[in-house]
Formats: structure tokens, C-alpha cells, sequence
């Protein structure tokens, strides 16, 4: 992350502070954690708490089917590389999960998200994919480069009664909405 501007060390203070014919000054990147996400398509708002890594080396996910994780050794949303919001698609106690229908998203559709600060970051949904569990892109999906978007996954496909679980992953990827 870049330092913030400083003062023209010449003293000229009009440009330092955007006199008219300068460049405009860069949105300061996001530091507040996420805390609740909003999809107005598919009716979902709900909370949105810190996960990492479960024991078995996979991304931990909330156990409760309507809170959705961030995860925490990732970006927040809206500053460089990719925020990952984790949820259940459902539970045979506690029914359908809050991010069940991401597969229904369209591109051009929104997400927003709340920070704990109570800032509010918009993004445009630009990508719906679905894998197979043991194909799908971790590296890309978890990368912190590049540009900033927000990454929403869930299980999706057939449930495979052997396992107990779905037979895929199910990846919405959105980007900052532009004003």
C-alpha cells in the first residue's frame, strides 16, 4: 500500500490540496472489515464474520448456514486482489444457506458491502463459474494481486451421499461499481 500524499515539500500547499488543473486524489484504500454483505437480487443481507483455515487445510466456513466468512489472510473488500466471502449452500439442520442462489447471479447484478466502520463499498457482479471441487482455481480465486474484486463461493452440483457433500464449487467474481 502506497503511503499517503504528503504536502508539495516545496511548500506550494494549492496543489497539495487539489488545486483546480490537478490530478485527482486517489480514494483512500479500504482497511475496515467487512461486516455484513447485501445481494438485492437474490433478497440476501446478512452478517459476515472473520474465517481462516479449518484443520483440514480447506478455507474455514461459518457453521451457522445464514452468516457468511471473509477470509481474514486476504484483503478486505475493495482495496487490491481478491476478498473471499465463504458460505454454506445448505444444512440438513438448518436448511438453505444465505448464499445458496449465487449461481442465479447475472453479470451486471450488485453486492454491497458493509465495513464495521460503517462504510459502504459497491460491486458489480462481472462472472458466475462452477468446477468440480477438485478443479476449481484456488490460486486465482485467493490471489492478493492485481486489481481489486470480490469473490463470493459456495458449493454447488450434485450431492454426493458417499461424501456428504456437493460435487462442485460455485465462484461469483464482482468488481468495485463505479460511480
Amino acid at each position: 500500500m502506497d503511503p499517503p500524499a504528503s504536502p508539495d515539500p516545496a511548500g506550494n500547499q494549492a496543489a497539495a490540496a487539489g488545486a483546480p488543473g490537478s490530478a485527482p486524489a486517489a480514494a483512500p484504500a479500504p482497511t475496515s472489515p467487512p461486516d455484513r454483505v447485501r445481494i438485492p437480487a437474490l433478497g440476501v443481507d446478512a452478517a459476515v464474520t472473520p474465517v481462516g483455515v479449518a484443520q483440514d487445510g480447506e478455507v474455514e466456513v461459518p457453521e451457522d448456514v445464514s452468516t457468511v466468512g471473509w477470509y481474514r489472510f486476504g484483503p478486505v473488500p475493495g482495496a487490491g486482489g481478491s476478498s473471499v466471502l465463504v458460505g454454506h449452500v445448505d444444512d440438513y439442520r438448518q436448511g438453505v444457506g444465505v448464499l445458496a442462489r449465487i449461481g442465479d447471479l447475472n453479470p451486471g447484478d450488485t453486492v454491497e458491502i458493509a465495513g464495521a466502520d460503517g462504510s459502504v463499498r459497491g460491486f458489480t457482479v462481472v462472472a458466475r463459474e462452477q468446477w468440480n471441487k477438485t478443479e476449481v482455481p484456488l490460486d486465482r480465486l485467493f490471489d492478493r494481486g492485481g486489481e481489486s474484486r470480490l469473490v463470493l463461493l459456495t458449493c454447488g452440483g450434485a450431492f454426493d451421499d458417499s461424501r456428504l457433500g456437493y460435487t462442485d464449487n460455485i465462484a461469483v467474481t464482482a468488481i468495485p461499481a463505479t460511480s
